[in-house]
């Protein structure tokens, strides 16, 4: 009869399928796949070595700059003001020295390293100038999508990277006012333009500043890593960060041509 089933079957609206066959496989969802957590290198080793670099020698120049500019807890008889300036012209050129493979860097790193992504040449970061202070200001709900350094944050690190050259210049011209050499050769002309009082106020007030970036820059990362939950705090010491593949698309420095290389 028409209207009967064989043996085996049942009908699914106008659809015929044996009971004991596999259901059909589900499709997977686009959105979900886009929004799964992939592990993204993003910092790579000379970044994250330069940067722990820079950190622990300008902790020691403070301490030992601060000693030599005004001896405290320990009287300054005997070695000790020499051991001071010893350790911090160690700690000068360890600074140096980062700044140096850093600046290299900057020419051979992966898009997040390079200089590009620091100056703003791209219409697309000088737009998001306005809406990343935007969003610090708490003006805006969501940040601009970026994988790297935000357009503001990179625009903040030119002008510590400049204060850092300034620091080096003044420090060694410091180091040769007293007719070292070959610091007294080679930055003799800056006490001449400044004065040495000059040249020391600058110092001094570069140093106070950097430490008063520092404070901000903890805080701005700790107050991104909750926001973004992508650990970037982590990532400054594996050089991965866990984004989802939706942000790798979207964000300015994301694109399709570094999906594959997520995990």
């Amino acid at each position: 009869m028409g209207s009967e089933m064989s043996v085996g079957e049942s009908i699914l609206g106008n659809t015929r399928r044996p009971l004991d066959a596999t259901p059909p496989e589900q499709p997977v969802s686009i959105s979900g796949r886009k929004d799964e957590r992939v592990r993204l290198y993003v910092w790579q080793l000379p970044v994250r070595v330069t940067h722990w670099l820079t950190f622990g020698s300008i902790m020691v120049l403070s301490v030992t700059g601060g000693y030599i500019a005004d001896p405290f807890i320990i009287p300054p008889g005997g070695s000790v003001m020499t051991v001071m300036r010893f350790v911090h012209m160690v700690a000068a050129f360890a600074f140096v020295s980062s700044g140096l493979i850093r600046t290299y860097w900057w020419f051979a790193g992966n898009r997040f390293a390079r200089w590009t992504a620091f100056l703003p040449v791209t219409r697309a970061q000088r737009g998001e100038l306005g809406r990343q202070l935007g969003w610090y200001l708490l003006l805006r709900k969501d940040a601009p999508r970026v994988l790297g350094h935000n357009a503001l944050a990179a625009g903040s690190y030119l002008v510590v990277y400049l204060g850092f050259a300034a620091q080096t210049v003044t420090g060694f011209a410091l180091a040769g006012a007293n007719g070292s050499e070959p610091w007294a050769t080679l930055f003799g002309w800056v006490p001449l333009l400044l004065g040495i009082q000059g040249v020391r106020l600058l110092h001094h007030m570069i140093m106070w500043l950097t430490l008063a970036f520092m404070v901000h820059h903890v805080y701005s990362a700790l107050l991104v890593d909750r926001v973004e939950r992508n650990g970037l705090m982590s990532s400054i010491f594996s050089g991965f960060k866990f984004v989802t593949r939706r942000e790798i698309e979207e964000a300015r420095d994301g694109g399709e041509e570094i999906q594959e290389s997520a995990e």
